[in-house]
């Protein structure tokens, strides 16, 4: 292989990173091959702008994670369903939080209509968003306001589709301790915004999409 198409240098880094790690703390690896207890299922952006363990400063073993497209969640997606089923019933987590950012690539797509080919399928799904809060979008003055606001409705709107699900009802239905968290990180300054849409109990879902 050529010294071109090489990934050396990212094995390098990685010695390097490990090295660091157990040096700091002796042990972790060895710890953490035997189990993990994370307390966090995060869903997010594939955004690689966006990693969850840096954003919250947390080490591996301490977020579950799962990432897509513009951190959506479908009711019929098995690939994230299966993430949260095992989050919720086997790791029993404690905290769900669906993280978007502001100026998403796909949340922009899907406002302005671009063709992108075979994530346009994907991104109907924001363009649904779009419609249920489009005057509110559309009475915004730049394209970055709009694209921000869709951004954040995008998030509550994932928040609401998560808590909908029988794999978080049945457990809340249980009593176990869970509760759903909307986030939005700010790609230019690092930090992240709440968004007030925390769901914790079936109390916290629609009526018409209550399990009973």
């Amino acid at each position: 292989m050529s010294k071109h198409n090489s990934l050396e240098h990212l094995l390098e880094k990685n010695r390097d990173w490990a090295a660091g790690v157990e040096s700091e703390r002796p042990g972790f690896f060895q710890q953490l091959s035997q189990q993990q207890t994370p307390e966090i299922l995060w869903i997010g952006c594939a955004d690689s702008r966006v990693p969850a363990n840096q954003i919250v400063d947390l080490l591996p073993g301490e977020v579950f994670v799962h990432r897509n497209i513009a951190n959506v969640v479908v009711h019929s997606d098995l690939n994230c369903l299966s993430v949260v089923q095992y989050a919720v019933e086997v790791l029993k987590v404690k905290h769900i939080i669906v993280c978007g950012h502001y100026g998403c690539g796909g949340v922009q797509a899907a406002l302005t209509g671009q063709n992108i080919g075979l994530i346009n399928n994907w991104l109907a799904h924001i363009k649904d968003v779009y419609r249920m809060h489009q005057s509110d979008i559309d009475a915004l003055e730049t394209e970055k306001e709009k694209v921000d606001l869709l951004c954040e409705r995008n998030v509550i709107e994932q928040v609401a589709n998560v808590s909908q699900t029988a794999i978080v009802q049945d457990a809340w239905n249980r009593g176990q301790e869970l509760t759903i968290h909307g986030w939005v990180y700010g790609l230019d300054n690092g930090r992240v915004k709440e968004l007030g849409c925390a769901k914790s109990s079936t109390d916290d879902v629609l009526p018409s999409h209550r399990l009973v």
